[in-house]
């Protein structure tokens, strides 16, 4: 099976948006750069970044998403982002009604199904866990391997935390990748096991 890693872009202060769901300046690294990070050519990045982020990118077989998360971005129209395999969306409420049911996308009622039912569908390939509360309640039941963070170069004061609301202490190992490109610092820690 493929490893659980939980991902995002970050404020210096911890926060993956505002209290109103905006990212704000958490992905000007995404648009800093003079290489497409993909075929759309609207992501554009350092050098530096694309050797980082587009293999890891490739990896990915299927992302866990909060419902919540879900919603904001309206399923991503039916396409998964980034051109993922599939979508696993936690949730204690129905699948949305409309949507269509060809969508790579599978909703679940507890974070346990969610890395399940992803591990299933993405066999050897990564787990992406995206970062806030679902994130954090993935970490705070063992269940990732790797946290990996975007760290953008912005304090929020307040907003969505990266840990969701994680109120223990977890152990990560110290950083194996630390990578600066431009407006962004890349980290990624094993989590101790």
């Amino acid at each position: 099976m493929g490893k659980v890693v939980m991902y995002g872009s970050v404020s210096v202060d911890g926060f993956v948006a505002d209290e109103n769901d905006q990212p704000g300046a958490l992905f000007d690294w995404l648009t800093s750069g003079d290489v497409s990070l993909d075929e759309s050519g609207v992501l554009k990045v350092s050098q530096t970044s694309h050797d980082y982020i587009r293999p890891y990118w490739d990896q990915i077989g299927v992302t866990i998403v909060g419902r919540h998360v879900f919603d904001l971005t309206d399923g991503w129209d039916g396409k998964p982002p980034g051109g993922i395999d599939h979508v696993v969306a936690v949730s204690h409420r129905p699948a949305p009604e409309g949507r269509d049911p060809e969508a790579p996308f599978y909703f679940v009622d507890s974070i346990e199904a969610a890395v399940s039912k992803a591990q299933e569908l993405a066999g050897d390939r990564l787990v992406e866990v995206a970062a806030g509360d679902v994130g954090g309640q993935v970490l705070a039941a063992g269940l990732v391997d790797e946290v990996r963070m975007d760290v953008a170069p912005v304090v929020f004061g307040s907003g969505k935390r990266y840990f969701g609301s994680v109120d223990a202490q977890h152990q990560l190992e110290d950083p194996d990748v630390v990578i600066q490109g431009n407006r962004v610092l890349h980290l990624r820690y094993p989590v101790r096991r």
